[in-house]
């Protein structure tokens, strides 16, 4: 009995170590906390955030080019303003905003953010300052079916993923097939197009699209919540104690003014504004500059991939295992991985050392992409050039270096022409992912206009269009290369 006693007495001595050490270490932690002093240091707020969401965030044109707007917006540049400090805003998919914070790339995300507990232990939150609840959007045709949403469960849901309400429904209507997308705009032409049959949304949100869309009605959920989960909160790196505080006031001003009703109303003028004029030819600024990002993208990502294409195709060819061996290895994991995942780790896993832009990333991740392909592409054309190539550089005194110089790699590109015509074009195309991180290529465009204007499929057709110009200018031209080198 007396060693039960001893051992008990040990594991409580170690539990009290070890709260006593958690306290001692808060405490140090909360002394040591500069997250504010930083801020005001750099005298930049770096706010992350997907502004495809209104009234939250939206953007809208005003004669000026794309700004920013919306509820969270003036919640932001009050703070900055309370802070003495530039606001900066980082756009991205909704995804990555949290991912942006555990990172650094951003010192704060908003965007109709629910503080629940799982996400509670990656960031910190500040105080609730909107309590909006959660609705469902259904179209006016399946409203005869589905008026309520105790008769949810069985039909297709609808939710963004990553988000409260795709955890709800999920947990609620176990009977229904839930389909997650990640931007609200693709679910809302899901819904249009009935792919799903309702719309689990943020109240506000779906306040939103009824008054712009008379194709759609809200109604209620059912969801037995408590004021958190119903509430939205800024997110901040763990730690952040004294920024949390700092936010906390400029939220307690923002409610004793009673400034969110002013924020609303200016958020649905602004919501107005885009819908006056739908037409794609208003929006033709927008598609332009992605247009011109989604270019820029691919001319030096091409540039950079047949550069490095040729290096690594010739490590990989190498005797030397020291040289072919990480030429192998990095191929192989390129083409193994998806490119979302590559372009995800160079932004925020790079972003952890250098803090680099997102074009800037975008353009490295597409580029060290198209480099795995492109060299393999390069090595095939390498190996079809006939060995008396090689043989009749050698008796003409040739070195290695300068017969694959101007003998063997000329001949080669003659060989790979039209494979590496396939791989510009797939460039092109597949550039679209860089959207993801907030770069401004023509799909993210098509993502803000969808958002802003309500509609669906027209900012789609415009953008399949342009894609289709793109590549079949790129097809002629390479076409017309192939033949002149045919006659050299």
């Amino acid at each position: 009995m007396q060693g039960w006693q001893q051992c008990l007495k040990k594991i409580l001595a170690v539990m009290v170590a070890g709260v006593m050490l958690g306290v001692f270490t808060s405490t140090s932690a909360s002394a040591d906390d500069d997250s504010l002093q930083k801020i005001k240091d750099q005298g930049v707020l770096r706010v992350a955030l997907s502004p495809d969401y209104p009234p939250f965030e939206f953007q809208v044109n005003h004669g000026q080019g794309e700004e920013d707007v919306g509820l969270d917006i003036d919640i932001i540049k009050k703070i900055a303003k309370d802070l003495g400090v530039k606001l900066e805003i980082e756009n991205m998919s909704f995804s990555s905003v949290l991912v942006a914070v555990e990172t650094g790339k951003a010192d704060i995300a908003i965007g109709g953010i629910n503080p629940t507990p799982e996400r509670k232990q990656s960031v910190d939150f500040s105080n609730i300052y909107y309590n909006g609840g959660q609705a469902f959007l259904v179209t006016k045709a399946k409203y005869k079916q589905l008026k309520s949403a105790k008769q949810l469960n069985g039909h297709t849901i609808g939710t963004q993923t990553g988000t409260l309400q795709y955890n709800l429904a999920k947990q609620r209507y176990t009977k229904s097939k839930l389909v997650g997308m990640d931007k609200g705009s693709d679910l809302v032409l899901a819904l249009k197009t009935n792919k799903i049959e309702a719309m689990g949304v943020e109240k506000p949100v779906a306040e939103a699209y009824i008054q712009n869309d008379s194709d759609l009605v809200m109604f209620q959920s059912d969801y037995d919540l408590s004021s958190d989960e119903t509430g939205t909160a800024i997110a901040a790196p763990k730690g952040s104690t004294s920024l949390i505080v700092a936010m906390n006031q400029s939220i307690d001003q923002i409610k004793k003014e009673h400034l969110i009703s002013k924020y609303m109303k200016d958020a649905a003028k602004d919501m107005k504004t885009n819908t006056v004029d739908t037409s794609m030819l208003h929006y033709w600024n927008y598609f332009f500059k992605g247009f011109q990002y989604t270019l820029l993208i691919s001319i030096l990502a091409v540039m950079g991939g047949v550069i490095l294409g040729v290096v690594l195709a010739l490590m990989k060819m190498s005797h030397f295992k020291i040289l072919s061996w990480p030429a192998i290895s990095y191929i192989e994991i390129v083409r193994g991985t998806p490119m979302m995942v590559q372009v995800l780790l160079v932004y925020f896993g790079l972003g952890v050392v250098v803090n680099l832009p997102a074009l800037t990333a975008g353009i490295i991740a597409v580029t060290l992409n198209s480099a795995a392909y492109i060299s393999e592409i390069i090595r095939g054309g390498i190996l079809s050039v006939d060995k008396g190539q090689r043989e009749a550089s050698q008796s003409l005194g040739l070195s290695h270096k300068d017969a694959m110089r101007f003998v063997i790699l000329p001949q080669a590109f003659k060989n790979i022409w039209p494979a590496l015509g396939n791989e510009f074009i797939a460039i092109i195309k597949e550039s679209s992912i860089v959207s993801i991180i907030g770069v401004t290529d023509l799909v993210y465009e098509l993502n803000v206009v969808r958002a802003d204007t309500y509609r669906g499929v027209a900012p789609i057709i415009v953008v399949m269009v342009v894609y289709f110009l793109m590549t079949f200018a790129l097809t002629r031209g390479l076409n017309y290369l192939e033949r002149k080198m045919k006659y050299e």
